[in-house]
């Protein structure tokens, strides 16, 4: 096969292998769940307080604590910080 065919599958195998967390030297970090309620009654936050300090709507929030929807991605990122270091977090967002 040619050229492009051999880096078509080069690609494929190491986003399968990015996928599974087995691509050689490839760390894959997978956030944790975090139970939100949790983290905000914590903080001594309101829901709406919340919301608006961490740029998340109000029925988003509800529907993460009620269990509705988890946070997924970048949000979900955000959280694992917020839970491990709410005052390093809050301090980089003044």
């Amino acid at each position: 096969m040619g050229k492009a065919f051999e880096s078509i599958k080069q690609g494929l195998n190491e986003a399968i292998g990015h996928a599974k967390g087995t691509q050689a030297g490839v760390k894959v970090w997978r956030p944790t769940p975090v139970d939100v309620a949790a983290v905000r009654g914590r903080l001594g936050f309101t829901q709406a307080q919340f919301a608006a300090r961490f740029d998340v709507s109000v029925a988003t929030l509800r529907h993460w604590e009620r269990g509705d929807r988890s946070p997924q991605g970048p949000a979900l990122v955000l959280l694992n910080l917020i839970d491990r270091d709410p005052a390093a977090v809050l301090r980089a967002l003044s």
